[in-house]
Formats: C-alpha cells, sequence, structure tokens
C-alpha cells in the first residue's frame, strides 16, 4: 500500500471505531428509563428510544463494513452516505427550530458524560470529521492516479467473486488472447471465439503465477500466458513486466 492511500485506510478504520463506539452508546441510551425517549422524534415521527435503536443499527453496519470489508470505495461510499445523513438530520432540525439533543458520539441523555470538558470538544468535532474525511477520501479515490488503481482493482476482484458465486470458468484465447467465460460443465466443448472467431477447445483455466513487484514489494497474481507482459501495479501504480517467479 503506498503512502498517499494509506492516510484514507487510516481514515476509514478510525471511523469505524468511532462509529462502533456511537452505536453501543446509542444502544445503552435507548436501553435506558428517561422519560424523553417515550417522546416522538421531531423529524421521524416515531418514539425517540425507536429512533436512537435506528440510528445505532445503521452506525454498527457502516462501522463492520469500515473494519471488515477490502472495498475502499465501498468504506467511503457508506461512510459518505451516513455523514449526508447527519448533514440532512441538522438542517431538517434547524428548518424546524428544534435543539438538537446529541451528536453522533454523544446521545439524548449523555450516560457516560461526553460532553464535559476536553470530551465534550472531541465529540462535538467527530461529525465534521466523518463529514469532511469521507468527501475527501471520495474526492481522492476518484480523481487520483492511485485511487483509479485501487477501483479497478476492487473491479477485478468484484468479478471474480461474480464469476465464481455463478461457477463460470475464464480462459484466454490461444489465438488472440482475449478472455473467454464458460460454465464448468462446458468443459472440453469447442466453440468459436467471441472476439476473433477462431474454434478454441473449452479446458481448465491454467494455473496463475505469483510475483513481487521489484518496485514496492507487493505480491502480483497474473496468468502463465501473461509472462512477458507489461501492466501498471496495482499496489504502486508503476509500469512493471511481468516475470516468472524465482
Amino acid at each position: 500500500m503506498n503512502n498517499t492511500m494509506k492516510w484514507v485506510k487510516l481514515f476509514i478504520y478510525s471511523a469505524g471505531g468511532i462509529l462502533l463506539a456511537a452505536a453501543l452508546i446509542r444502544f445503552i441510551v435507548a436501553a435506558g428509563s428517561a422519560a424523553v425517549l417515550s417522546l416522538p422524534d421531531p423529524l421521524l415521527g416515531i418514539p425517540l428510544r425507536y429512533a436512537v435503536l435506528m440510528a445505532g443499527f445503521i452506525e454498527l453496519t457502516v462501522a463492520v463494513i469500515c473494519l471488515f470489508s477490502r472495498q475502499a470505495q465501498l468504506q467511503v461510499a457508506w461512510l459518505a452516505w451516513l455523514a449526508t445523513n447527519y448533514v440532512v438530520f441538522w438542517i431538517g432540525a434547524l428548518v424546524i427550530h428544534c435543539q438538537i439533543q446529541g451528536t453522533c458520539l454523544g446521545s439524548l441523555t449523555d450516560p457516560l458524560l461526553l460532553a464535559r470538558g476536553i470530551t465534550g470538544y472531541i465529540v462535538e468535532v467527530i461529525p465534521f470529521y466523518l463529514v469532511l474525511g469521507s468527501y475527501a477520501a471520495g474526492l481522492w479515490l476518484w480523481f487520483s492516479k492511485e485511487g483509479r488503481v485501487a477501483q479497478l482493482a476492487a473491479a477485478r476482484q468484484l468479478s471474480v467473486q461474480r464469476d465464481v458465486i455463478a461457477g463460470l470458468l475464464k480462459i484466454s484465447c490461444p489465438a488472440c488472447g482475449g478472455h473467454v467465460k464458460f460454465a464448468n460443465q462446458n468443459i472440453g466443448q469447442q466453440i468459436p471465439c467471441p472476439h476473433c472467431r477462431v474454434v478454441i477447445v473449452l479446458r481448465k483455466p491454467e494455473e496463475k503465477l505469483k510475483m513481487t513487484c521489484v518496485l514496492c514489494g507487493g505480491h502480483i497474481e497474473f496468468p502463465a500466458h501473461a509472462l512477458g507482459q507489461k501492466i501498471t501495479c496495482p499496489h504502486c501504480a508503476k509500469n512493471i513486466t511481468l516475470l516468472k517467479p524465482a
């Protein structure tokens, strides 16, 4: 992982930890006996207890995605969606002249006394951290070269996962090098290549080779037929040649 990508992952993991803590606090609040929890939420119209529970489950879901998913684009997208909902909530509360009772890590009854002292200032800053961080990370992933490389790698991984679920195999046409997907039960059949129309025999995919990028040390997996080809390293975005491992 290059240095510029590290800050995105650091933000994602920190946001996941914050949201996990926020979700746990909301569950503690919802389990309490404060009379205010029986009042209707001014925006949703449901009892505040259920609104707090719903927010907690949403934050817990996004926290799990941030802490355990490997796709930075998916993680940042969820964080940006949640941050946008925070903004919409604040705007809605201001429009109806409603005093906001808590932040993403604060709460209606403040059971852990988070609103006091330095902790209180930190709690107030956290929502802005999530909003600005998620949008900045999203823009960086969209426009930067490293971000585009990460997007392509994530797209390839997602494509492979879909093929595995669908039970599809993939080989390269020996005539043109184009990729051909087919079902496992079609092994041995002869078909015209969808790219060059040369008749090929559907066989089991060839074994993949692994090498280490000489520039960044990242591990790269590739099919044997790609030996000697030049590609962009998915880790450092530098041009390298695929070589047979020693």
